[in-house]
C-alpha cells in the first residue's frame, strides 16, 4: 500500500470492512453491505475515508493563465472560497481526469484530482508549464474524508467553529473542526446526498475521524467504503473516470458540455466545440432495464431491430429505488427515449428505456 495515506486502514479492518487494492491504495469497499451503507448516506449520514484522492497545488502570479490553458472551464470566474468542476483535455479534446479547482487564495489553487490518474496528471501539468507559475504535489501530506447525506451539516456544527450550513454549494472556508486547525471545509460531494468533503493535514486525519464517529454515534453515522460510493453517484448520473470517460472520449461525448467553456481557450477546444456544434457521434447517456440483472461495463446495447448502438459503461441496482439502472455510451442518432433498448446479458436481451440523469 501506498504509505501516503489511508492512515485509518487498522480502524477500516477492525470495523470489519472488506478491503480491496485500489490505485495503489488498500481501501474500504464495505462494512456491512453496499445497500445498507448507501441508503445511510441517503436518508442520514456517513463518512467514507477518500484519503487517496490526489490533490496539487498551482501558484503564482501566471497561475491563472496556465490553468485556463490546460481546464475547459473558465478559471478567471473563480474568486477565493470557490470550487469548481472541470477537466484536463488532449488535443484530441479527450478527458485526461475530471478534477475539481479550489481557488485557495489570489493566484493559489488546489487541484483535486482521481488517484489512479495522479502521475499522468503532473506529468501533464509539467509538460505544459510554460508559464510563471509553480506545480506542487502535496497528495502525501493531505488526507480526505467525506461527511456526506443530510445530516452531514448537523453532526459536523456541533463540532465546528463556523456554522457549516451557511456555505454554499461549491464553496468552501478553511476553519477549525474540533479544535484541529487549517480543514479545508468544502461543500462537495460524489453522492449528492449533500455534505462535505474535509482536507487536513495527515498528523490530524485520524484524530478527526475518530471525533467524527464519536460525535456520530447519535446520528447514527456509519462508515461508507467504495462500493456505496459508486452506487450514489451512479444514481446521480455522475461520471466515473475510467468508467463512463477517459482519454478517448471528449466532454461532449458525456454530456459534459456545461463544464466547457466558448469563451475560453484550452487545449482541445477545437475538437470539443466541432462536436458541440455538430453533434457528437456517440452520447453518453442513462438507461433502465425492466429486469432487476446487472449491466456491467463493456455489455452491448441493441435497438429493437437487433442492431447493436453502444455499450455499457456503469451498471447497478439502485438501493434507493429498486430497479436496474445504468450508464452507456449510444449512437447519437438512436436516441430516443420513447423507444426500447435492449442489453445482452449472458446471452440474452434484457429490455429496456433511456432515462435522463439523475436516476432518483
Amino acid at each position: 500500500m501506498n504509505s501516503k495515506k489511508l492512515q485509518n486502514e487498522k480502524y477500516h479492518i477492525s470495523a470489519g470492512a472488506k478491503m480491496v487494492p485500489f490505485a495503489g491504495y488498500n481501501m474500504p469497499i464495505w462494512y456491512t453491505s453496499i445497500a445498507d451503507e448507501h441508503n445511510c448516506v441517503r436518508n442520514n449520514v456517513g463518512i467514507f475515508d477518500v484519503s487517496h484522492m490526489g490533490e496539487f497545488i498551482v501558484s503564482g502570479i501566471e497561475s491563472i493563465k496556465f490553468l485556463q490553458k490546460i481546464t475547459s472551464n473558465n478559471i478567471e470566474k473563480l474568486k477565493v472560497g470557490n470550487a469548481q468542476y472541470s477537466s484536463l483535455t488532449n488535443e484530441n479534446g479527450g478527458i485526461i481526469d475530471d478534477l475539481i479547482v479550489y481557488c485557495l487564495s489570489i493566484n493559489k489553487y488546489m487541484l483535486v484530482v482521481n488517484a489512479s490518474n495522479m502521475k499522468k496528471d503532473l506529468n501533464w501539468l509539467k509538460k505544459h508549464n510554460s508559464y510563471k507559475a509553480k506545480i506542487e504535489n502535496i497528495s502525501n501530506s493531505i488526507s480526505l474524508l467525506a461527511v456526506q447525506g443530510p445530516k452531514a451539516s448537523s453532526l459536523l456544527n456541533t463540532i465546528s467553529n463556523a456554522d457549516l450550513s451557511a456555505i454554499k454549494f461549491y464553496n468552501f472556508i478553511i476553519d477549525k473542526i474540533s479544535n484541529i486547525k487549517n480543514i479545508i471545509i468544502s461543500a462537495t460531494g460524489y453522492t449528492g446526498a449533500g455534505g462535505f468533503e474535509l482536507y487536513v493535514s495527515n498528523k490530524d486525519a485520524t484524530k478527526l475521524w475518530n471525533k467524527i464517529i464519536q460525535v456520530g454515534k447519535k446520528y447514527n453515522l456509519k462508515p461508507i467504503g467504495l462500493g456505496a460510493r459508486d452506487t450514489l453517484r451512479l444514481e446521480m448520473g455522475y461520471c466515473l473516470h475510467g468508467s463512463d470517460i477517459n482519454d478517448q472520449i471528449n466532454p461532449i461525448e458525456a454530456g459534459l458540455d456545461w463544464i466547457c467553456k466558448k469563451n475560453v481557450d484550452y487545449i482541445g477546444k477545437n475538437t470539443i466545440d466541432s462536436d458541440r456544434e455538430n453533434n457528437p457521434s456517440k452520447k453518453l447517456i442513462g438507461f433502465t432495464l425492466i429486469e432487476k440483472r446487472i449491466p456491467r461495463s463493456g455489455y452491448k446495447i441493441f435497438n429493437s431491430n437487433g442492431n447493436k448502438i453502444g455499450t455499457v459503461t456503469s451498471g447497478s441496482i439502485s438501493p434507493s429505488t429498486g430497479k436496474t439502472i445504468g450508464l452507456g455510451f449510444i449512437k447519437f442518432s438512436e436516441i430516443d427515449y420513447k423507444k426500447s433498448i435492449f442489453i445482452e446479458i449472458r446471452n440474452k436481451k434484457i429490455e429496456g428505456k433511456l432515462s435522463k440523469t439523475p436516476f432518483i
